[in-house]
């Protein structure tokens, strides 16, 4: 494949404001949003995770009149990167989604807001 040519099964798109994310589990913030796909997300986080861990994370897209959504995803961590200043770039693969969510996550990284629903 030629050098500069993505290699992603989904489109994704990075978030244009700050999107925090939540691990459910722990009721705790863990960063915020990179960028996201269908099929996966890449936080920015605010301290490191557990290498190739499960999480379950929610946050917050915002529909086309300005309100926000909650979303939840299950992920599978796959790869991290630090960054100067002490924030880690992580990548997470979407192992368990709510049809209806993968639905508003694919019209989001499309149109750059939720759909109806």
């Amino acid at each position: 494949m030629p050098p500069g040519v993505e290699q992603r099964r989904h489109p994704r798109r990075r978030a244009d404001e700050e999107v925090f994310v939540t691990d459910v589990l722990r009721e705790r913030r863990v960063g915020r949003l990179g960028d996201l796909s269908v099929g996966g997300m890449m936080l920015i986080a605010d301290r490191p995770l557990r290498e190739d861990a499960l999480y379950q994370f929610r946050f917050e897209l915002r529909d086309a009149a300005g309100r926000s959504r909650p979303i939840e995803v299950g992920v599978h961590e796959l790869w991290s990167a630090s960054l100067q200043g002490g924030a880690t770039l992580i990548g997470f693969r979407i192992i368990d989604i709510a049809p209806e969510d993968e639905r508003r996550i694919a019209h989001w990284v499309q149109h750059g807001h939720l759909g109806g629903g």
